[in-house]
């Protein structure tokens, strides 16, 4: 069965993220740095977010991972540099309820990150997906908790995304 021309784009935007990942490297002023790995496959990544005030300025990825993975790391690059602490979690939690197929796609929010809709056709490799919005999360988090802004653990905390 021949892939759809949508089809045939989505997965080349995601090889092409997955070969040539953007923002992938380390900070060497980082403020945040988080390592998460995906048992289920072994992916691995190490994340670190530079922070200017609320907003952050940088962010980087390091490690390895499947091309969905690589390729959901790249793209959440993209998407969180510039944002606020507030807005890029609000973008996280988005990207989880897209790869469960609970929203649409909205470019303007996640921009190319949207093309991983369809992982929620193949529930193993949500986790893939998510892996670097995880560890968004947790470092944000970490960020807010060490500033004593918040106290609350990652609400996905355990859970199966």
């Amino acid at each position: 069965m021949a892939l759809s021309k949508l089809e045939n784009l989505y997965r080349h935007v995601i090889l092409d993220h997955s070969s040539h990942p953007h923002n992938y490297g380390t900070l060497e002023n980082a403020d945040e740095q988080i390592e998460l790995n995906n048992p289920t496959c072994g992916d691995v990544i190490t994340l670190q977010l530079a922070m200017d005030g609320d907003t952050i300025k940088a962010a980087k990825f390091s490690g390895h991972g499947c091309s969905i993975s690589t390729a959901s790391a790249s793209m959440m690059t993209d998407v969180v540099i510039g944002k606020t602490k507030a807005e890029a979690l609000a973008l996280a939690e988005e990207f989880f309820l897209l790869v469960q197929d609970k929203i649409e796609p909205n470019e303007e929010h996640l921009g190319e990150a949207i093309v991983l809709n369809g992982v929620a056709k193949f529930p193993a490799r949500i986790k893939c997906a998510t892996l670097a919005w995880k560890a968004l999360e947790r470092a944000i988090l970490q960020d807010k908790k060490e500033k004593g802004e918040v106290q609350a653990e990652s609400p996905h905390e355990g859970e199966i995304l």
